[in-house]
């Protein structure tokens, strides 16, 4: 019966989009999407990456997006292919997609941000939040705790400042002042549907394997059904056990860390 699942599995794909990987993929946020793809191999899924930046063709199919972080000139170069795919990208939002934005494309899911200087961008307003610009950058590791994937720690680098609309569910909790999305009510990302909205780089999903577990299972029982996703028996179990002692060790070594 396992060897018959795991052959079913494999015809299955998962068809992934990487988001503006050529412009907003800093500190490492692109081994999330290699994360993700191995990931979905061990299951016994194949996956399908979709490259997407500015001009390309939108897929047929997407099963989950992820996006990443990038300086204020490569969120400059994205912002009008961004605006252009906003009705498809909250269509899917609503529908239950899962997605994973990390710094700079968090930000400009939110609703606008505030340069220091005054100048507003708006953004797309998936997740309800506004982000201010401020001289003061945050930098260094993070510990935040969260209700739903335990402990998930990454590293920060960001000056713009993200505050939460009323409502709107922080990704978890960080003790210090100073870290998070501002360094001021004790929270750090968002999360709104399916979608999560992180400064979490590092790349934070290989340390974070809940997370991608999350992710994975959501785009699995979105397109083929609920309870179709069954991690028992899957052809890389011993690989996924091995990966995950390995997150365990390096989020030891990342917990201890000084900010």
């Amino acid at each position: 019966m396992k060897n018959q699942s795991a052959l079913e599995t494999a015809n299955k794909k998962i068809d992934l989009v990487s988001l503006y990987s050529r412009d907003m993929n800093i500190y490492g946020d692109s081994g999330n999407v290699l994360t993700i793809a191995h990931r979905l191999r061990l299951y016994g899924y194949q996956p399908v990456i979709h490259k997407i930046n500015q001009g390309d063709p939108w897929p047929d199919q997407v099963d989950m997006i992820l996006g990443g972080g990038g300086q204020d000139q490569g969120q400059s170069k994205i912002m009008a292919d961004l605006f252009e795919r906003s009705q498809v990208l909250h269509s899917l939002a609503d529908k239950g997609v899962p997605m994973l934005m990390v710094c700079g494309l968090y930000q400009l899911f939110g609703d606008y941000f505030e340069t220091a200087e005054g100048e507003r961008l708006d953004g797309i307003g998936i997740i309800g939040a506004y982000s201010l610009g401020r001289p003061v950058r945050m930098i260094g590791n993070v510990v935040e705790h969260t209700s739903v994937f335990g402990d998930v720690i990454g590293y920060e680098n960001h000056s713009g400042q993200t505050f939460l609309n009323e409502g709107v569910e922080p990704l978890g909790l960080v003790d210090a002042q100073g870290c998070g999305n501002n360094g001021e009510d004790g929270t750090e990302g968002a999360r709104v549907y399916n979608v999560i909205g992180t400064y979490m780089h590092g790349s934070l999903l290989p340390k974070n394997p809940a997370i991608s577990d999350f992710l994975i299972q959501t785009a699995v029982e979105n397109r083929y059904g609920k309870g179709s996703f069954d991690s028992t028996g899957a052809p890389g179990s011993a690989e996924i056990v091995r990966l995950d002692a390995l997150a365990d060790k390096a989020r030891q070594v990342a917990s201890a860390r000084p900010r």
